[in-house]
């Protein structure tokens, strides 16, 4: 008889869930000494397998017990290795893919936890989520209700703004080349989606944060996401400021002027737009990368206009 069933009362775990008491034995079994050890969390591991319908309860201990065997058992202390990353992958992936919220918070917990953590740890959790939100399956997409594919939560954000901005991760509090593509590739793919309105913030504000990185943009404070926020839901992209005068200085209107001058692009007729547009704080490579993403589809979508606005503002305050 495995460890599971002894851990577990009678009726403890039934046709997927698992109950309240059941997880306070768990509890009571494990933690008296103060640590898990390698038996415990496989056993821990092996009932997750079996626990269909997660409740909050169960994934804190769930989250809680494994972190806390990895943590105690990394070397250097705080750093999760190579082979550490690898076993928790192997235990936890099913073809490529996740398929609990308990297993998703996890890998989550530990990029918040850990001093440091292989950066395809990172890599594989944005997956799962990205897939989530394209394809309308997994850890994120359970229960009685779910969004459809092709539109992102508010669950779906707090996790990739977590993940992002995560300590542990590669370039904390830094947007990366490769979130940066994630970001816009999310975008497009809901487009026509009923979104959270938090998805609009985190995309213009993690775009934003990649471009202008150099200059050491950390994870916004409440105070600030609270300013942006207010700004992108006051301000029409499509008048006024920086956008307007984009619109005022070409003869063929918005879009013409985005995808006629570009990013750090100059063209004679349009010299006026492209003064407007060549002084933000960013590297010629990235006004580069910026306007190929704004030109793929040959029109300026809503969030693009947004991001667009918020740089303009950005730029203005700063001088």
């Amino acid at each position: 008889m495995t460890m599971q069933f002894r851990f577990l009362p009678t009726d403890g775990l039934v046709d997927g869930d698992i109950s309240d008491e059941a997880i306070l034995a768990l509890r009571r079994q494990i933690w008296p000494d103060g640590l898990v050890d390698a038996a415990e969390v496989e056993e821990i591991l092996a009932i997750n397998e079996d626990v269909r319908r997660p409740s909050a309860a169960w994934i804190a201990f769930f989250v809680e017990a494994v972190t806390e065997f990895l943590h105690a058992t990394s070397h250097p202390r705080g750093t999760l290795s190579e082979a550490q990353a690898d076993w928790l992958i192997l235990r936890m992936d099913r073809d490529g893919r996740l398929d609990s919220p308990a297993k998703l918070e996890l890998l989550v917990h530990l990029l918040e936890k850990m001093d440091a953590t292989p950066d395809r740890m990172k890599a594989y959790i944005l997956v799962q989520i990205e897939r989530a939100v394209v394809f309308g399956a997994g850890p994120t997409r359970g229960g009685d209700w779910a969004p459809a594919a092709g539109e992102i939560s508010a669950e779906e954000c707090a996790l990739l703004r977590r993940v992002i901005f995560a300590p542990g991760g590669f370039g904390p509090a830094r947007v990366s080349a490769e979130e940066a593509e994630m970001l816009f590739r999310i975008k497009d793919a809901t487009l026509d989606g009923d979104n959270a309105p938090e998805w609009k913030t985190l995309f213009v504000q993690g775009i934003a944060n990649y471009l202008q990185g150099w200059q050491g943009l950390a994870l916004p404070t409440a105070e600030q996401e609270l300013a942006h926020e207010r700004f992108l839901a006051a301000r029409d992209p499509g008048i006024g400021g920086f956008l307007g005068s984009m619109v005022r200085t070409s003869p063929n209107g918005l879009l013409s002027a985005v995808r006629g001058g570009g990013f750090g692009r100059r063209q004679p007729a349009r010299d006026i737009v492209a003064e407007e547009r060549a002084d933000y704080a960013v590297t010629p490579v990235e006004k580069q990368w910026l306007d190929s993403r704004i030109e793929a589809d040959g029109k300026l979508d809503p969030l693009e206009q947004a991001l667009l606005a918020f740089l303009q503002e950005e730029r203005e305050a700063k001088g």
